[in-house]
């Protein structure tokens, strides 16, 4: 893989066609160092969030995955061979747990439902090893992303579900997501007190507590709390918890570990008024972008267009397919020249990009380069120069404040 000084000297080597990712293995390196030295528990590393980066992050020293299929599985086993892997998608299916089980030699499963205890237990032969977690639902209103939907039990459900489980568990365990992107601290406080209830009302104990993702990173229009204060907030909470003192925590960052890891540098195929057609689009990197409408942040780089002029506005953009679902809204702050045939990064992207890639309408090339510099905006160091000028111009007099969620802002 060739490796550039920044993802400017890349355009200038290269004046690539297609889109290009600025790999960025020390922003990884970093974010994982900082929880693994500040989480007061165990951490996990949520392999979904992006593959590409299992190595860098067992190399900084997490080596517990969260992994989701049997895929997933073998690519950890592959690549980190003394690794643990927890199965925490809570529906499997029964090739899956089998060959995780007796292949893998994994023990961590997840369940929220007595269908699926009663699979776990047939598929393993009744095992007495089987550490199972009851993933409990839980509001996720602090969060940009919901993911209460799909998952989760709670109420009296809940309780006999955990009773049950304690009784066929070598270790018990109860886990739950506060959504993706969470904002507030409030969200691990009111999710753990829901929790602490259902231990009540179930009469169990269990051995460990998994708060699961949801850690945040850094956009343009999202400024969260420092991470420091999401860890004390959880600590705080687990002391207060009816658990014994040899309950572990858990948790399972993937968002905050990789996002800065990776941008893409992308082309300017046309420019209509506010709106700029790229060389890659929703059915390519920037799903989030079109989809749940993340603002990413924004560089020009070379340009054949610079006409003087810094004064940065809103654009908007459309990917290079057919489809007229293919649209970022944005905003996306940009100079006011920009146009044809100028290269534009756009940052955050180590996080759901690379692996929701499609080749929809023949549009799949992609090509992977390392660089040394920082990314656009990090919590972890002071940002580029150029990101003050965007946060101050995107917001204005109504700049949003540590932990609001976007609509808070009127």
């Amino acid at each position: 893989m060739q490796e550039y000084i920044s993802a400017d000297a890349m355009v200038r080597a290269m004046r690539p066609d297609h889109p290009v990712y600025c790999l960025r293995p020390h922003a990884v390196t970093t974010a994982t160092t900082w929880f693994r030295e500040n989480f007061p528990g165990r951490v996990l590393f949520a392999v979904k969030t992006n593959p590409h980066f299992v190595q860098t992050v067992a190399a900084a020293g997490v080596r517990h995955f969260d992994v989701a299929s049997l895929g997933e599985i073998e690519l950890v086993s592959r690549l980190v061979p003394d690794a643990r892997q927890s199965f925490m998608h809570p529906v499997k299916s029964r090739t899956a747990i089998r060959r995780a089980y007796f292949d893998f030699g994994i023990r961590d499963f997840s369940l929220d439902c007595e269908a699926e205890l009663d699979k776990i237990l047939e598929e393993t032969g009744n095992a007495s090893d089987l550490n199972l977690f009851v993933r409990v639902a839980v509001s996720n209103r602090h969060s940009c992303y919901e993911l209460a939907g799909k998952f989760g039990v709670g109420g009296s459900q809940a309780a006999d579900l955990l009773l049950r489980t304690r009784q066929v568990a070598r270790q018990l365990g109860v886990c739950f997501h506060a959504g993706s992107q969470i904002m507030r601290t409030d969200a691990y406080l009111e999710a753990m007190e829901e929790v602490a209830d259902l231990i009540r009302k179930s009469g169990v104990i269990i051995d460990i507590l998994d708060v699961g993702g949801g850690f945040p990173s850094i956009y343009p229009n999202l400024f969260p709390p420092p991470l420091v204060d999401f860890v004390n907030r959880i600590e705080d909470c687990f002391e207060q918890m009816p658990v014994s003192e040899t309950c572990e925590l858990w948790c399972e960052p993937g968002r905050a570990l990789v996002a800065e890891g990776a941008s893409l540098v992308v082309k300017v195929e046309m420019r209509k008024d506010r709106t700029l057609y790229l060389n890659d689009g929703t059915y390519g990197g920037l799903f989030d972008a079109g989809q749940p409408g993340f603002i990413f942040p924004t560089e020009r780089l070379q340009s054949t267009n610079y006409s003087g002029s810094n004064q940065l506005v809103e654009f908007s953009f459309y990917g290079p397919t057919c489809d007229s679902m293919d649209f970022m809204p944005g905003p996306f702050l940009l100079p006011d020249d920009v146009n044809q045939e100028d290269y534009i990064e756009i940052g955050g992207l180590g996080a759901y990009s690379m692996q929701l890639r499609t080749a929809f309408n023949g549009f799949g090339e992609y090509a992977l380069v390392t660089v040394s510099d920082a990314p656009i905006m990090t919590l972890f160091s002071s940002s580029r120069e150029a990101v003050n000028g965007v946060t101050a111009t995107i917001f204005g007099n109504t700049a949003i404040e540590a932990g609001q969620l976007p609509g808070d802002v009127k």
